[in-house]
């Protein structure tokens, strides 16, 4: 009777430990399906803003140097949202981008003036179709030193100064003082866009000082009270001077309201060319550019917005 009655106790404790261990397998399997559907819905939004929603791939952008501080900050912030992509950005000048271009090299060309006929044609019939994407405006500074008393130049007297026929500081208002002329290398837009605005397609006189990139022809105007130069309003600052300019409508200064509105005479476009209309991650790139995110460093870096 006591044997039997454990036997019976102890087949109940076992079945009890059983259903225990199955209602205890049920919760742990539920609780381990539950926690497997919030780490596969993590998982899964994970992966598709990396496969889908993220950009992946590279692509380069090369040409103007006016362009380039901008691109590359547009670059670093559209890779640190992409960390799939790849931008590599590259200056040389706006003649050096759309030659890459025209032969298949790059993605994106980076102009600060628009492509001449001769170069639509030469991309064409190199199976290439430009397409321009405005990015920014910007406004030409011509500038001085600090210390040079001349605030401001006609069209003329600039014309004068760039082909040659003004020499010296003094028949312009200024010190008696040889005027040093600095000018961007013939690869670059700003050099094709200052010699079509202001000396009217004639040529540059032949002692001008001609520098690699628009730092050096700050550098050198800031360290030297003779000479002058032509740059991006980006690339303005307090080493050098900017003079107000007289288009044939009176004196304007160069600042951002009035490159804004077009009242400065020597305010441009700046664009990219693509081959077509862009697809994949260049066009998600140049998206981002003219997005309300891309055309805020526009302004940062001290350019001016198109959107």
């Amino acid at each position: 009777m006591n044997k039997q009655f454990l036997r019976n106790i102890s087949i109940c404790s076992i079945v009890l430990l059983i259903l225990m261990s199955a209602f205890a397998g049920v919760g742990c399997v539920d609780q381990g399906e539950d926690a497997g559907e919030d780490t596969g819905a993590a998982e899964t939004t994970g992966e598709a803003t990396t496969t889908e929603d993220s950009a992946s791939g590279s692509i380069i952008v090369k040409g103007s140097d006016t362009v380039l501080p901008l691109s590359q900050a547009e670059a670093e912030d559209f890779m640190m949202e992409n960390p799939e992509a790849s931008v590599t950005v590259i200056g040389g000048g706006s003649g050096v981008g759309i030659a890459a271009l025209i032969d298949g090299e790059v993605e994106i060309a980076m102009a600060s003036r628009l492509m001449k006929d001769s170069e639509i044609e030469n991309a064409q019939a190199n199976g290439i179709e430009p397409v321009r994407h405005q990015i920014a405006i910007d406004g030409i500074a011509v500038i001085v030193n600090p210390d040079n008393p001349v605030n401001e130049l006609t069209f003329e007297q600039l014309k004068g100064i760039y082909d040659g026929s003004i020499s010296n500081w003094e028949e312009v208002g200024g010190d008696n003082q040889e005027i040093a002329v600095m000018s961007r290398d013939s690869s670059s837009g700003t050099y094709g866009y200052f010699k079509e605005e202001v000396l009217l397609d004639e040529e540059y006189r032949q002692d001008a000082i001609t520098q690699p990139t628009t730092g050096a022809i700050v550098q050198e105007v800031s360290q030297n009270e003779g000479a002058i130069g032509y740059i991006g309003f980006a690339y303005l600052d307090e080493s050098t001077k900017a003079l107000s300019l007289d288009g044939g409508d009176g004196f304007v200064e160069a600042n951002p309201e009035n490159i804004i509105s077009g009242d400065y005479p020597l305010a441009r476009p700046l664009q990219y060319y693509t081959n077509g209309e862009p697809e994949g991650l260049e066009g998600e790139f140049i998206d981002f550019v003219l997005s309300p995110t891309g055309q805020e460093i526009v302004s940062e870096i001290g350019y001016f917005p198109v959107a």
